[in-house]
């Protein structure tokens, strides 16, 4: 689908939709491009300074502006700031404001903006470490601020970058309300290329272009439509039909075989080569039938991977070893494998007590999921088979939709979880969060939900997060991958490759690090 005519929307009329969606909300659209992305992701909201995860970020990246951004060979580039600079002590980045930038309600953007909007993604954005060395931010004048740290950050500037620091009207959002649960995150005040037209939550967004953006001529398209489905299945028969444009993440072999016999079709695969997707077992190690790492262990060495690459996924995925992807610097291999051992698993339940009883049940676990992933979903089942064969029985539960499941693990309240959680870049910024004992923060998802606490560990990443030799940080993150992956808080099982699928008529599909979690601005249709 591309520009919508005039004529298709009176042509609709007698059903009062187009494409599921109201007239109402399409009926600007007919003069220029119209970009329908489908997903199955499911945001709860669209302010992504304080919520992490692509189901919000994606979204956010359109409506919010960030201070810079990172080209294709993961340089930085200026953005909403003009200017930027980072002191030769690597202690302060000073960052000048484009003067013609403003909000989607007409008031301008300033340092008072910026400085809210970093020090509102310190206090409560998931990724704690990403921001933790952030003392305070300083205003210089009505477009001028200086961020200064109390040590060194490595991923300073990248963190800067879509969609990890949108810019946030202090007008709307700092008006003492608890920003987590501010009514605006539904109907966000935005600075970025499209400005929100309409959320409803489960079934789509729309966004329109910004005339008055920063960025002259950008962007390109008229209209975004964020279109949910409810399943990998439903969204992939609508890729094949043309009823969407876009689909945001292909990480099945069979959807991606049949993607790309859709006429037309252009893949980008691999996609968001910045995000560093894994997928992993976790536990939550508090969990009295887990507290021993030995348990932990014997079912990580009764996971097959070979079998899951090859079999479940048909090699488009690669084996995970470890917390850090293996496309990062810093990736090491120097880890316990966990190479498929049946003996290995028996022997180590046995030396944890764990004896089988008459039916040869050893032990009995519940197993979540996040619900709309089928990679996920895939291998709830097989470790459920799996474990079978060393004596654990395996409860697969399933949550009907993504608040359930994410409430249920961040409470903590399970035993294990298929999860898939991101690097974002730099361990700083997308591996920290997920180790350090300080980021056991009940109710957030997506930080340290396993409840895993090494003093070690700890050490090693603060260490590592301030370290600017990049030798040095290396050393740091080979001693830490050790000790994580031989503590066992998760099973590491997949790097997952994801692809994103576009039809024909998209022009300038985006190419760059994070992939379509950043702004499109140059993104087109044919006409």
């Amino acid at each position: 689908m591309n520009t919508l005519s005039r004529r298709q929307i009176l042509q609709a009329g007698a059903a009062g939709s187009l494409f599921g969606l109201p007239l109402s909300v399409l009926a600007q659209a007919a003069k220029g491009g119209v970009l329908v992305i489908g997903t199955t992701q499911k945001p709860r909201h669209l302010n992504s300074a304080v919520q992490s995860g692509i189901a919000t970020m994606m979204p956010a990246a359109q409506l919010f502006a960030s201070p810079i951004r990172m080209d294709a060979n993961w340089k930085p580039q200026p953005y909403l700031a003009e200017r930027f600079e980072l002191s030769a002590d690597n202690r302060s980045v000073t960052l000048v404001l484009r003067k013609d930038a403003l909000f989607h309600d007409g008031k301008p953007i300033t340092a008072e903006d910026l400085k809210f909007s970093i020090e509102t993604i310190r206090d409560n954005h998931p990724f704690k470490s990403m921001y933790g060395p952030v003392n305070a931010v300083t205003v210089d004048s009505a477009h001028t601020a200086v961020v200064r740290l109390s040590e060194p950050h490595p991923a300073m500037l990248l963190a800067m970058s879509t969609s990890l620091t949108p810019i946030i009207p202090k007008h709307i959002f700092g008006d003492g309300t608890d920003i987590k649960l501010h009514p605006r995150n539904n109907s966000p005040v935005g600075s970025g290329p499209f400005k929100l037209v309409e959320f409803k939550p489960g079934e789509h967004i729309v966004m329109e272009r910004f005339d008055r953006f920063f960025m002259k001529g950008m962007p390109a398209l008229d209209r975004i439509i964020v279109k949910e489905y409810k399943d990998p299945a439903s969204l992939l028969l609508a890729f094949e039909r043309g009823e969407v444009d876009v689909h945001q993440g292909i990480g099945n072999p069979r959807d991606l075989a049949r993607a790309v016999k859709v006429p037309g079709a252009q893949m980008v695969n691999p996609a968001q080569p910045a995000i560093g997707p894994l997928l992993w077992l976790a536990f939550n190690t508090k969990s009295p039938k887990l507290t021993d790492k030995r348990v932990r262990q014997a079912i990580s060495f009764a996971l097959d991977r070979k079998y899951i690459v090859e079999s479940l996924f048909e090699n488009m995925h690669k084996r995970s070893t470890g917390p850090i992807a293996g496309g990062s610097p810093f990736y090491s291999a120097d880890v316990e494998r966990y190479d498929f051992n049946i003996a290995k698993a028996t022997q180590l339940l046995d030396a944890a007590g764990l004896k089988p009883d008459g039916s040869g049940t050893r032990l009995t676990l519940d197993l979540d999921g996040i619900p709309g992933s089928g990679e996920l979903k895939v291998m709830q089942e097989y470790a459920k088979a799996a474990l079978a064969k060393v004596g654990i029985e395996v409860n697969v539960r399933y949550s009907p939709d993504f608040p359930t499941w994410a409430r249920r693990v961040s409470s903590h309240q399970f035993e294990m979880t298929m999860d898939s959680v991101w690097n974002w870049g730099d361990p700083v910024i997308g591996v920290h969060r997920t180790w350090l004992s300080s980021n056991i923060k009940p109710g957030v998802i997506w930080s340290n939900t396993q409840s895993y606490s090494n003093p070690k560990v700890d050490q090693l990443l603060a260490d590592a997060g301030k370290e600017m030799n990049l030798a040095k940080r290396k050393a740091l993150y080979k001693d830490a991958q050790r000790l994580i992956v031989d503590d066992c808080p998760v099973a590491f099982l997949l790097e997952a490759v994801v692809a994103e699928g576009y039809n024909a008529k998209v022009q300038q599909p985006p190419r760059g690090i994070w992939g379509i979690v950043d702004g499109l601005t140059q993104t087109s249709m044919k006409a």
